[in-house]
């Protein structure tokens, strides 16, 4: 079978995450048949995907209208109706062994021979699962996140008897819904995310109980001076205590003290009204920024980082799924591995020693393949490699962008991280000035930028990937503003939603601006108790009237992109069907032109721009005079006297 063999899709559950994941299928364009054991459970599935739907539409966000997707969605408690005729079976029954191995054998007694057969199993061993049926090498996990339609990762699981072909098919149909796979190769406890993300919770729960910290100090620390999205106590109180507890004594491992504690007395989290913080007469959390003082926060990070070099070393999964993974699965600004390399391995492994010598637990037990790293030499960025290799030259693999070079000398970047808006990270900018530093000057004609997803092309700073950030060094984020701007080729900002911020100053970099009616421009900057800091209170003041540009940084309020388009600040806003159309346009023009001429044009009018008239008349002067001994002037007047189109070569 292949991907363009699967047309129908059978969902088994219609819960919150059974018709979250029918959702994504339909909207992907499949044909979805969504089966639960009861008609008021289906129907009330049905009824949220309907609901939801509206939503994305009220918004934007689809194509479609909401009828034309539920059209392909059918509804049935007939277990062998729903996948009598599925190329995929996607399972999300409850978590309990029992149930996935009857739901499995009765899925392998009704479904074609040829069906592949998904489990969405968030810990149980996918293994397990296929023994109940007759065809183990057709099955494999596909672990959606919660919501299915916002989260964009899915981790794709070999079970130990799941086919090569298996699993690459469920990953170019995750793809195909427009979701981003990992791939763990081996059905380990957890799966990557799960794995990575327990000793968060676990770590922090241990240091509370052994009275070494508080749940606010742990909370506070790990959001505001690491960047987390949430502290370790207040995720657990989201996502129900009772839930990491299970965990722990699926996988036999101790339970800290005060986990404990509040499972017994039935304090859950938010559900329950109680958990590490109170919800029903209190305010929740009730942490401040300053509570985190004084709490090792390497202690928790070396124990997530120890775990990934576990999976990495038993060749689970590589160091870029992890990475992926946690910042998909679980907002983080920044992978563990990655994180690793800044702080040096060796860093990291002699914390993880001294813990251990000083307690025995197992849970501080180095990973082999953590301890042969450092001593190997590969102890992260400073030396050159660690979980990634920093070497020299011109050849890296990036983490946060793409970039591709087309034959027409369009070298196309593209922002990706859509599950924080495309923010600008330190180490997305330091991406980007790479990319323009090493790009080969004789094969680039024009540089477009633009964001992955749908919502954003980048909605300003990532401010929780700064953290820790001295004043001092807070002045050098603005080389990447620096670095487009004087690129000696053209470049363009293709805007398809958000563009705020340090994105609005990315924007602005670039000579030229393209967008879509829907997207959004600002300088929230300014309600954070700040200013544009890349350029933007500059540009804006020379491209702008001063009281323009002085509305935009003084209220911090949003414009939409026709009012931009008036203002000057953009060169189009189109609707949303002629984007693309329009971004051409442009780039053929310039990819069409003269290199040279179109160089000395940028740079005559970018340092024109800070001079006098009588200053910037000699600097046209010179670049006129230049471009007139060159190849490509002689072809340009040549074409124009044949009445043919010239073809330019930089030369």
């Amino acid at each position: 079978m292949e991907l363009g063999d699967i047309d129908r899709v059978a969902v088994l559950g219609a819960g919150n995450m059974g018709h979250g994941i029918a959702e994504v299928v339909a909207l992907a364009g499949y044909d979805v048949r969504m089966r639960d054991i009861e008609e008021d459970i289906v129907e009330e599935g049905y009824d949220q995907m309907a609901w939801s739907l509206e939503k994305l539409a009220e918004k934007g966000l689809v194509d479609e209208d909401p009828e034309t997707v539920l059209a392909r969605v059918e509804t049935t408690v007939d277990l062998r109706e729903a996948v009598a005729d599925a190329d995929l079976v996607i399972e999300v029954a409850p978590e309990q062994m029992s149930i996935k191995k009857e739901v499995f054998a009765e899925v392998d007694d009704y479904a074609p021979e040829d069906a592949i057969l998904a489990s969405n199993t968030s810990s149980l061993s996918i293994t397990e699962i296929a023994s109940a049926t007759d065809r183990p090498g057709q099955v494999v996990g596909t672990h959606f996140f919660n919501p299915p339609v916002k989260m964009d990762l899915v981790e794709v699981i070999y079970g130990a008897e799941t086919t090569d072909e298996t699993a690459e098919l469920a990953y170019a149909f995750v793809e195909a819904i427009d979701k981003t796979p990992i791939y763990v190769r081996k059905d380990v406890n957890g799966f990557v995310v799960n794995s990575v993300l327990g000793p968060f919770g676990d770590e922090a729960a241990w240091m509370v109980s052994e009275g070494e910290a508080t749940v606010e100090q742990a909370d506070a620390a790990m959001v505001h001076r690491k960047g987390y999205p949430m502290g370790p106590f207040e995720l657990s109180d989201l996502t129900g205590i009772d839930i990491g507890y299970h965990v722990r004594k699926e996988a036999g491992k101790p339970i800290p003290p005060i986990v404990q504690e509040k499972v017994d007395a039935g304090d859950l989290g938010q559900k329950t009204g109680r958990g590490y913080y109170e919800y029903e007469d209190g305010e929740g959390t009730t942490y401040e920024p300053g509570d985190g003082e004084g709490f090792d926060t390497l202690r928790v990070e070396a124990r997530m980082i120890n775990e990934a070099a576990k999976l990495v070393g038993n060749d689970v999964a590589t160091a870029e799924a992890i990475d992926t993974g946690m910042r998909l699965g679980g907002g983080y600004p920044e992978g563990p591995c990655r994180r690793a390399d800044k702080y040096g391995l060796d860093t990291v492994l002699e914390k993880l020693r001294s813990l251990h010598d000083a307690t025995g637990e197992e849970r501080y037990e180095p990973a082999d393949y953590l301890v042969d790293l450092v001593e190997s030499g590969k102890t992260g960025e400073d030396a050159g490699a660690g979980f990634y290799d920093y070497g020299g030259g011109d050849e890296r693999d990036y983490q946060f962008l793409n970039a591709d070079l087309d034959d027409r000398g369009v070298l196309a970047v593209e922002l990706d991280r859509p599950e924080r808006l495309n923010a600008l990270s330190r180490d997305l900018m330091d991406e980007i000035v790479h990319v323009l530093d090493t790009a080969d000057l004789d094969e680039v004609r024009c540089v477009t930028f633009e964001g992955a997803g749908d919502r954003a092309f980048c909605a300003g700073a990532d401010i929780g990937g700064f953290g820790g950030l001295a004043p001092t060094d807070a002045m050098d984020v603005t080389e990447v503003f620096a670095t487009v701007a004087a690129f000696p080729r053209p470049t363009l900002a293709k805007i398809d939603g958000f563009c705020l911020g340090g994105g609005h100053e990315l924007a602005l970099a670039c000579d030229l601006r393209i967008a879509t009616e829907g997207s959004e421009f600002g300088f929230p900057e300014i309600t954070l108790g700040l200013i544009p800091g890349g350029g933007g209170t500059q540009r804006a003041m020379r491209m702008l009237s001063e009281c323009r540009a002085k509305e935009l940084v003084f209220r911090g309020n949003r414009i939409g992109a026709d009012r931009a388009e008036e203002w000057g600040l953009i060169n189009r806003a189109v609707p949303a069907e002629e984007f693309d159309a329009c971004v051409d346009e442009f780039v053929t023009d310039i990819v069409e032109g003269p290199p040279i001429a179109l160089e000395v044009a940028k740079s005559v009018m970018d340092e024109g721009a800070d001079a006098t008239l009588d200053a910037g008349l000699k600097l046209e002067s010179q670049g006129f005079g230049l471009l007139t001994s060159t190849e490509d002037m002689k072809e340009g007047t040549t074409a124009f006297a044949e009445k043919r189109d010239p073809e330019f070569e930089g030369r």
